[in-house]
């Protein structure tokens, strides 16, 4: 079967394994439920649950589950379904062949007159099916039926009707023609009830090699194009309530080929665009179809931008079958429609690569935004895009040339390619500044708001809003006026944000200093024996009305916990400086989750390290006006305490390896707190390190040199400790109770992975050896 065409059935025979109280075609269904089961036993109960608990007679319902050859206990559970309710339930088990494939052979046995393809993850609302039912009764020429996704909060069960498509229901049930109406662009087959007839007229199944959200959309629109009218109904009283998960993985990963972005591009998103004009009078895709194209491509750049850790390496292959997919997919898009599409919020560099990051013609923006000020220095930011060679660039200050006091040429990349460059300007704000461009006179514009906004007083509780009152006290300035505020993770200490203010209590105590952290600290008592009431408790009304005064705050962390903690986002507009002071050292690029912090000031440690960050060619938003060369606080009694060591003292094989995203997923809001997964103790990661903890070689070797083996994971995966089963040699060390300090200078090797604490074990001259079995996992986060 072609990969670049319209995929239509192909009849398969039943086979052995389908079993229970299949209705035929000739019966009283109205609607059928085709589920793809791919070891989902964690939410098939909340699944089933919501089905039985339909108000709809289950007698016009049936469910025909597809066992997409699960491993975990997903088939004993509907098998057990299918028994206690034989009437309702179908279960077919397949060999894993895809949720496409699960789909469509749950199509082939679907007897109701409306088939739907609700995910066994998600749940469906009490009225879900009895509300679409009397939208079909009142529309009786409807073929496209689409129920309200309502976003669920896995941790916490809250509903947030924050779905991007929201807005197709904002007017209530309501029948929508794309002809008329281009922008009401639908892509979730999950919550889509399709008309039975018009599906086998079509002859139309999910495509075999899509997957994801790009599958569900080429589904639909395929069969919107087939109809006379491309026409959906939307209803807004029926809740589809999906937990929140990430659309697509990009770029490929867990298992999926090293193609499979390049595929949906080819054989869903292009196949699509290449059908639609077909069927257009002026050979070009109907706009609804442009649309939703463009809707799904922006998700590529989301999940691009969203890659907080470094970048999964691919090979230059993959990368250039993708870029070539991306521009073929783009050529096939109108200008007008890219530059006027809002279905969701496309980012302003988002858009100039849609419009010019694939075309030949060398291009810039036709003006300056003034994107940052600094009124302390009396400077302001000014950017622009281009793509090609630079435009011949010249600033000017009451009509004579003045150079930029801080600049760079930023690389944008997606998708492992360089597709624009940014130009950034620091220049003095004295006086009037103009921007000359290829020779011509640019108009210099303020951007949309920054990253620094007013807190929204409304949602303040009458403490908060006396806490406000009282920071602009006279008495209460006196004490907070001109706060330097100094901390590390919100229950930690012991790292840069300690050591540098011990430096400014000891060396300048003339600055008003104050370190804060949580209470329950391990560090808590320890720092307020030897500081008093200058270590304050983080959340405490005290730590509010410093930061309510606040002049500089400085941290070796910038999580989300840290710099937008929920205690202050509506309290105190951020009026500080921001100094990033690191945790270590940055081996690898971290500019997608980096380049949207508000950091004034960005310590680093080597002249490669602030070359990869405010050199020209770097994938990150800072200059030299932020980036830094002065090393880490803590170095300096780093330094001193290795050479208070001889090298026959050096007693410790430091085995510390760091952490991973999947094993330790999002921390909770406002905490620096995370959750280990279930699966931790059978992973790769714990079985590779046990091995090598519990190795009987390194055991002798260790001791007949006198050595001690000590495991020091990172603090976010300090609580697995007890799940790696420890051998009684292997001494289990914790940044809670132990000076880790005094750890690296006692040791006499250094075992890690990717932890940048190698930089703090060569600083101090100590060998390294590295252990790397999951190299393509840990690059991706």
């Amino acid at each position: 079967m072609s990969t670049g065409s319209a995929v239509r059935i192909q009849k398969q025979e039943p086979g052995p394994s389908v079993s229970g109280g299949h209705i035929d075609s000739h019966s009283g269904v109205q609607f059928t439920i085709v589920t793809a089961v791919r070891d989902g036993a964690r939410h098939i109960g909340d699944f089933i649950a919501s089905i039985e608990a339909q108000t709809l007679s289950s007698e016009r319902m049936e469910v025909i589950a597809v066992d997409d050859g699960s491993s975990d206990d997903s088939h004993l559970l509907l098998a057990a379904w299918r028994e206690r309710r034989p009437e309702l339930v179908t279960l077919v088990r397949q060999k894993r062949g895809g949720r496409s494939a699960a789909r469509n052979r749950g199509m082939d046995l679907a007897a109701g007159r409306w088939i739907t393809f609700a995910d066994p993850a998600d749940q469906l609302s009490p009225t879900y099916f009895a509300e679409v039912a009397m939208f079909v009764a009142e529309h009786p020429s409807a073929k496209c039926v689409a129920g309200r996704v309502v976003v669920v909060d896995e941790r916490t069960g809250a509903l947030d009707d924050s779905h991007p498509l929201r807005r197709n229901f904002a007017e209530g049930n309501v029948v929508r023609d794309l002809g008329r109406d281009p922008t009401y662009v639908h892509d979730h087959a999950a919550s889509t009830f399709f008309s039975a007839t018009e599906l086998r007229r079509q002859r139309l199944e999910f495509h075999p090699t899509l997957r994801g959200a790009v599958a569900d959309a080429h589904f639909c629109a395929h069969f919107l194009l087939d109809l006379d009218r491309p026409e959906i109904g939307f209803v807004a009283t029926a809740s589809y309530l999906a937990g929140r998960r990430t659309r697509r993985s990009l770029p490929s990963k867990d298992g999926d080929p090293p193609d499979r972005d390049t595929i949906a591009l080819r054989a869903g998103l292009l196949e699509l665009l290449l059908e639609g004009a077909t069927r257009s009078v002026n050979g070009r895709a109907h706009t609804w179809l442009q649309q939703l194209v463009i809707y799904e491509l922006s998700w590529y750049f989301s999940e691009d931008d969203a890659q907080s850790g470094p970048q999964v390496e691919m090979t230059e292959s993959v990368v250039d079958d993708f870029h070539r997919a991306m521009g073929d997919v783009i050529g096939q898009l109108d200008g007008d429609t890219v530059a006027g599409f809002k279905v969701r919020r496309l980012r302003p560099a988002w858009r100039d690569l849609l419009l010019h990051g694939y075309t030949p013609e060398a291009w810039h923006q036709d003006s300056g935004l003034v994107s940052g000020r600094d009124a302390d220095q009396r400077l302001v930011r000014i950017s622009y895009r281009y793509t090609g060679d630079p435009p011949a660039e010249r600033l000017s200050m009451d009509g004579r040339k003045v150079p930029p006091v801080h600049s760079k040429v930023r690389d944008i990349s997606f998708f492992g390619r360089v597709l624009m460059s940014e130009r950034i300007l620091w220049a003095s704000s004295r006086h009037t500044l103009r921007l000359h461009l290829g020779g011509r006179d640019m108009e210099v514009q303020p951007s949309p708001p920054g990253r620094r906004t007013a807190p929204r007083r409304g949602g303040l509780s009458l403490g908060d809003r006396l806490i406000a009152r009282l920071a602009r006290n006279r008495l209460v300035r006196r004490l907070c006026g001109n706060a330097w505020i100094l901390m590390d993770r919100i229950a930690d200490a012991q790292d840069n944000g300690e050591h540098l203010f011990r430096f400014l209590r000891s060396v300048h105590p003339e600055i008003n200093a104050w370190f804060v952290l949580d209470p329950s600290s391990h560090d808590w008592q320890r720092m307020r024996r030897e500081f008093g009431l200058r270590v304050v408790p983080h959340g405490s009304r005290r730590w509010k009305l410093l930061m309510a005064n606040c002049r500089h705050f400085a941290s070796s962390h910038v999580d989300v916990a840290v710099i937008h903690p929920p205690g202050l986002v509506r309290l105190a507009t951020p009026k500080w400086k921001f100094t990033f002071l690191q945790h270590g050292v940055i081996q690898s690029d971290l500019s997608h989750w980096l380049n949207p912090k508000a950091i004034d000031v960005f310590v680093t440690s080597t002249p490669d390290e602030i070359a990869s960050i405010a050199g020209d060619h770097t994938t990150y938003v800072f200059t030299t006006k932020e980036a830094k060369l002065t090393g880490l606080p803590r170095f300096d009694r780093l330094l001193e305490l290795a050479r208070a060591i001889p090298v026959e003292q050096r007693d410790l094989v430091l085995i510390a390896p760091t952490w991973r995203a999947k094993l330790a997923p999002m921390a909770r809001p406002g905490s620096h707190q995370r959750t280990i997964v279930q699966t931790f103790r059978t992973s790769d990661f714990a079985r590779s390190w046990r091995s090598v903890l519990a190795s009987s070689d390194l055991a002798a070797a260790c001791r007949d040199r006198g050595l001690t083996i000590g495991f020091l994971p990172h603090p976010n995966l300090q609580p697995t400790v007890p799940q790696m089963n420890l051998p009684d040699h292997v001494r289990a060390l914790s940044f809670a109770e132990n000076d880790v300090q005094e750890l690296f200078a006692r040791a006499a090797v250094l075992v890690t992975d990717y932890s940048s604490v190698a930089f703090d074990a060569a600083y101090i001259d100590r060998p390294i050896v590295y252990f790397q079995f999951d190299r393509e996992l840990a690059l991706g986060g």
